[in-house]
């Protein structure tokens, strides 16, 4: 055991608890979740008493509105905001609370360990699909929708993790993802890169996802097993292999585990196809391409039939 028990003083943990307790509360309740995330945030920030005067409509610059402005989600936009095929109903309560996750790790509270894990754990609570018991979230997680995450008991995600949910990922007991990973469950096509593919991402009990790694939408990593630093994962990782470099490969099978493991094969196979989510998109849409290229190939037989013709 390399860790220890660390608690605050009784009087820190017992404010700390308070608080917790009445965001949690307050977000369980029938209230506007953009009025919960708007006191917290002003709460957080020291700005009750600039709040307070705004709203009895004191005078405050244009620099102060839009500070104040912004503790309210329903006064803020996100990037995921744009997916045209995201769920809206979900994404209009994840937005905000996805807010109040983002906003809180801009506060020096976010440093205090004892009280941000057991913010993030009320947070993830109301937030995550699925949200397992004794979690360890740190500092500059960031997540697309986070409506779309499930995590098991006793997960570990370390600093400035990307767990990206615009498919579907779900994430095993015991697992740990090591510092600035990047996991995918979406992808974009070759030729026309406003094209989007959804994939359910797995990551099997007691599987690491060390440093700096990225694991590719559709994959799965197996259980118990060790993703090496820096990798690039783009196929099925086996239970209880080691698997290393761009694109990652399995070096060996961990010691003690070779009788139930499968055995070593020259590059992990593939098999995002069978985690593909299909999405429809609204008759109404009123779509746009931010990038208006011409993508018709120079190679293209312009003149070629139409099939559906």
């Amino acid at each position: 055991m390399t860790k220890r028990h660390v608690s605050l003083p009784p009087e820190a943990d017992e404010g700390v608890t308070a608080f917790i307790d009445q965001v949690d509360e307050r977000l369980s309740g029938e209230e506007d979740t953009c009025e919960v995330v708007r006191d917290t945030l002003v709460d957080l920030f020291g700005d009750r008493d600039a709040y307070e005067r705004w709203q009895r409509g004191g005078d405050v610059t244009p620099a102060e509105r839009v500070r104040l402005q912004g503790y309210d989600p329903c006064n803020a936009t996100l990037e995921s905001e744009y997916y045209a095929e995201k769920d809206e109903e979900r994404f209009t309560r994840s937005k905000h609370l996805q807010w109040l996750w983002r906003q809180f790790d801009a506060t020096p509270m976010a440093d205090n360990i004892a009280f941000a894990l057991r913010f993030r754990q009320m947070l993830a609570n109301h937030l995550f699909a699925d949200a397992g018991d004794g979690l360890r979230l740190f500092k500059g997680i960031t997540f697309t929708y986070g409506h779309n995450i499930e995590l098991g008991d006793n997960v570990v995600v370390h600093d400035n993790v990307h767990l990206d949910d615009r498919g579907k990922l779900t994430v095993g007991d015991r697992v740990s993802i090591s510092d600035d990973a990047h996991v995918f469950s979406h992808d974009h096509d070759v030729v026309d890169q406003t094209e989007i593919e959804n994939f359910h991402t797995i990551i099997e009990d007691d599987a690491r996802v060390t440093y700096d790694t990225m694991v590719r939408a559709g994959t799965k990593i197996g259980e118990n097993s060790v993703v090496g630093a820096k990798s690039v994962v783009q196929g099925d990782v086996p239970a209880h292999h080691i698997v290393v470099g761009s694109p990652a490969r399995s070096v060996k099978v961990k010691p003690g585990w070779e009788s139930v493991a499968d055995p070593i094969e020259d590059r992990l196979t593939n098999r995002a196809d069978e985690r593909r989510i299909d999405y429809d998109l609204p008759d109404d849409l009123v779509a746009f391409d931010e990038f208006e290229r011409d993508l018709t190939p120079p190679d293209a037989d312009v003149d070629a039939p139409n099939p559906e013709e």
